[in-house]
């Protein structure tokens, strides 16, 4: 059970109130901030749309090696020339161009998305001091690939997070593109990073451990990016998760009396794990991944109440134990 590492597509104080999540302060401890790591983006997309032959476009791969075999697979090429030469005929091509240049206008400054990348960064290194920051570099993909992101290299499709009234737009349903805004993009790189770090066990099938999974995952975005809303790590909007509060008893109710959480079923576990535009089997009125949300509320008590460091939460695979000692119980609301 893992976040894909490939996407197509600090102690902390968790107080709950009835419309979401409030931490008691959101700054960054000075020790997380003052460490010695600098992050400095690339933007592969000027290079690529700058070239303007095959030599060119050779001297690029070999440049960026990492690139051109995760990113464009070149192994599955016949060769680097033959690689070359699609590059060269895709980046003449009208529509695209037109597209890069959109880009460039809405990501004429990436310094905010270079700053908030390096505090990530520098977070997630001070809770795992075995943390390398990856290379980044941007792309204009003509959406095909939205975000990569392994141990080494992160890549980002800018042309993905173009306004959401632009008049280019991935196509991908609408409940799923309104996530594909700025302010969710380094949400997505650091929960994506916490796949290295969730540790799971392959035994587990249930769902109630999907739950558990992904709600590790979202307490450790939380942590890593404490000033960042509710909204932009599970792509709920502040409505929906106002709701989602009000309703909590309602929604647990429904797992409970329905005994869902020992469920191994794979159909029945996407109903409340997978993405959706609602929760069918609850209401059409709440959001999908009910059951993630669900998940992250159990590990957020769990950890509180057991008063566990970040690194400590991450490497427990025990989803019954992070359960029965989390204590959780939905909220009434107020």
């Amino acid at each position: 059970m893992q976040l894909k590492q490939i996407i197509y597509l600090l102690p902390i104080l968790f107080l709950v109130v009835a419309c979401g999540k409030k931490n008691e302060t959101c700054e960054l401890d000075p020790k997380i901030l003052d460490q010695d790591l600098d992050v400095t983006v690339t933007r592969l997309e000027d290079a690529f749309f700058g070239a303007q032959s095959t030599q060119d476009y050779l001297f690029l791969l070999d440049k960026y090696p990492d690139f051109a075999e995760l990113y464009l697979q070149q192994s599955l090429y016949f060769s680097p020339d033959s690689l070359a030469a699609n590059l060269l005929e895709v980046h003449q091509d009208s529509a695209l161009r037109v597209l890069y240049d959109s880009v460039k206008v809405e990501f004429a400054d990436i310094s905010d998305l270079e700053n908030e990348l390096e505090t990530a960064f520098k977070a997630i290194k001070y809770y795992f001091p075995d943390f390398k920051a990856p290379k980044v570099y941007t792309f204009v993909s003509g959406f095909n690939s939205d975000l990569i992101v392994s141990e080494d290299m992160i890549v980002i499709g800018l042309d993905y997070f173009l306004p959401a009234d632009h008049t280019f737009q991935p196509d991908i349903a609408r409940y799923m593109a309104v996530r594909y805004e700025k302010e969710y993009l380094v949400p997505m790189i650091v929960l994506a990073i916490s796949s290295k770090y969730n540790i799971t066990d392959p035994a587990q099938n249930t769902l109630l451990s999907e739950m558990i999974f992904y709600g590790k995952a979202y307490h450790f975005v939380k942590a890593i990016l404490p000033c960042t809303s509710d909204q932009y790590i599970i792509g709920y909007t502040p409505e929906e998760i106002a709701e989602c509060f009000d309703n909590e008893e309602y929604i647990w109710a429904h797992f409970v009396e329905n005994e869902l959480l020992y469920e191994t079923n794979p159909f029945e576990i996407r109903k409340y794990i997978g993405e959706a535009p609602f929760t069918d089997a609850i209401s059409t009125n709440a959001p999908g991944r009910l059951g993630r949300w669900l998940g992250w509320n159990i590990v957020d008590d769990y950890r509180f109440n057991q008063d566990l460091d970040l690194a400590a939460l991450m490497m427990e695979f025990d989803v019954e134990k992070i359960f029965r000692q989390s204590g959780y119980r939905p909220r009434r609301p107020e």
